[in-house]
């Protein structure tokens, strides 16, 4: 894998980025004060804050590092990006959809409250990170706020994450070729690794050149991750990934490691890698927090 130009402690920085979110997310997500709602805020309350790796926030910081932007605005951003990110994991779990009593190493939100609230902590998340990214304390420009607006909604809907899961369940028990499960993936987990890179980029007004680096970026990175998550159901226990493994071989659903076999997965996950790494040469040592994401995720644990 590339060689990294500085000496750069990931995991320090990652709890540093993940305390600052944490922070955030407790001051934006409403709090249960005796409200007749207020399972509902109990429920997304749980799901959000705790722990978590919290790649995606961090991209979000990470790339907004790049152009100077304010460390208030990066982690309002970030904070949206987590509770669309956690939304998600919720519908995910459902019995409806993969079926997951496991989340974070605790129980899915479904299990812990029930099915009703855990559907409608998920639609209170998703709808309230648009309302974080419309703030103006987000952004003073309103053009920018749009701009992250339209960009959300368009990598987590039908054209993204959406799309992805659909796809994701209609090929349960099918045989996809490898096109097939990039793009489904595309869809499912990287059109939102995309906003994030991409979302530092748009806070800080940058030149286009800039922002199709950053999406190539997350292009890469994104299929190493998800050739790794792979990698990981049949590999490690549900002890160390916090969720249930070994759910994908369960539901027969076709992955990078039934495709191409664990040797040769792990191969092109380390390839993927070194082409993501090198889309940041365009950046000086300040992308250093995002060459080091790239190889994070393809030497994880969970």
């Amino acid at each position: 894998m590339a060689e990294s130009k500085v000496s750069y402690d990931l995991l320090a920085e990652l709890g540093t980025a993940a305390a600052d979110l944490g922070e955030m997310l407790d001051k934006i997500l409403p709090r249960p004060d005796g409200q007749i709602e207020q399972r509902l805020f109990q429920a997304m309350r749980y799901s959000t804050l705790g722990d978590g790796k919290r790649l995606r926030p961090f991209l979000v910081l990470g790339s907004a590092g790049l152009f100077r932007v304010s460390r208030q605005s990066a982690l309002r951003v970030a904070a949206a990006v987590e509770m669309v990110h956690t939304y998600s994991l919720i519908h995910d779990d459902l019995p409806a959809m993969d079926d997951d009593d496991l989340r974070r190493g605790k129980p899915s939100c479904h299990k812990q409250f029930d099915e009703a609230t855990a559907i409608l902590a998920g639609d209170a998340l998703l709808t309230q990170a648009f309302e974080v990214l419309a703030d103006d304390d987000t952004h003073s420009d309103p053009r920018v706020c749009t701009q992250l607006v339209r960009a959300l909604a368009r990598a987590a809907g039908p054209y993204g994450m959406v799309g992805g899961q659909m796809f994701d369940l209609v090929g349960e028990g099918k045989t996809l070729d490898q096109t097939q499960v990039a793009h489904l993936h595309l869809l499912k987990t990287g059109r939102m690794f995309a906003f994030a890179c991409e979302a530092g980029a748009i806070l800080g007004k940058a030149p286009t050149s800039l922002r199709m680096a950053l999406r190539a970026y997350a292009h890469d990175m994104g299929l190493a991750f998800q050739i790794k998550d792979d990698l990981l159901d049949v590999e490690a226990s549900s002890a160390d990934l916090g969720k249930t493994a070994g759910k994908d071989i369960e539901q027969e659903k076709s992955t990078f490691v039934k495709l191409l076999g664990v040797d040769l997965a792990r191969k092109q996950a380390r390839m993927l890698c070194d082409q993501a790494i090198a889309h940041l040469d365009v950046f000086d040592d300040e992308a250093e927090p995002l060459r080091a994401v790239a190889r994070f995720v393809v030497e994880r644990g969970r």
